[in-house]
């Protein structure tokens, strides 16, 4: 997990200029449970995303995230790191998910990441998809708490994009268990509706002060150009910022988790 956190990290830093959790946002887990963490789909960046937080936020946590098996296969270093195959589209698939689930989740140290949809979505899409093995998940895990999470990847004035984010209220999986299974899947929609929505406000500001930096990117042009604003500002004797906007980053590394 050390090894490829440095990896991950340095993959997100060239892509991104920076990963911000929103002030609201940040995780409010009760000790002594096990928790599930049920993210929304955006895009191909979830499962470093998942990696990242998991090594920022929760570093004495174990989690385990499941995977479509056959993009597993193409990534099989994963498997080292508690990403377990899931068969997609079939009830064999479905069952075995919910085996491995239970398993990992026995444990109340132990997280489970998961995107909530099954499939990727548009952040903007609702109401907001959620796949059917997710209203099972307080049945085979009663003392786990479940916990909305929002992505969002957007651009506002640098080159490289804002990775954003922002954890919801946990729901007590035994209380879900009181609600029928489709009022269950209404009261798990809502929380991932409720925590999107709020978190696409703050990514609609564009407002760095509503955001904490979990981890710097980069920021500025880079190549030539990036050189060249260096090599000028060293002969002006001026100090170098290679941001477009200086309003992006007031004071936000006050505080900054490190994993």
């Amino acid at each position: 997990m050390a090894f490829f956190n440095i990896a991950f990290s340095r993959t997100f830093a060239g892509h991104f200029s920076a990963l911000r959790v929103a002030h609201w946002g940040e995780p409010q887990l009760p000790e002594g449970r096990p928790a599930i963490i049920l993210a929304n789909h955006p895009g191909w960046w979830d499962g470093v995303m998942f990696m990242l937080l998991m090594r920022r936020f929760f570093l004495e946590r174990p989690g385990f995230t499941p995977m479509d098996a056959a993009a597993l296969e193409k990534y099989p270093f994963m498997k080292r790191l508690g990403v377990f195959g899931v068969e997609q589209n079939s009830a064999r698939g479905a069952v075995r998910f919910l085996q491995t689930a239970k398993q990992a989740l026995e444990d109340p140290r132990h997280m489970l990441w998961m995107n909530a949809p099954g499939r990727f979505a548009d952040a903007r899409e609702r109401p907001v998809p959620l796949a059917p093995g997710v209203t099972r998940l307080p049945e085979i895990a009663p003392d786990a708490v479940l916990v909305p999470l929002a992505l969002e990847y957007v651009h506002w004035t640098e080159k490289r994009g804002e990775a954003l984010l922002a954890f919801g209220t946990p729901l007590d999986a035994r209380a879900l268990l009181a609600e029928d299974r489709d009022t269950r899947t209404e009261t798990i929609r809502a929380a991932m509706t409720e925590t999107m929505d709020r978190l696409a406000q703050d990514a609609i500001s564009r407002d760095a002060e509503r955001f904490r930096i979990v981890l710097d990117g980069r920021a500025g042009m880079g190549g030539i150009y990036g050189a060249w604003q260096y090599i000028r500002a060293v002969m002006r004797g001026e100090a170098h910022d290679p941001r477009h906007d200086t309003r992006t980053q007031p004071g936000a590394r006050q505080g900054e988790k490190r994993g």
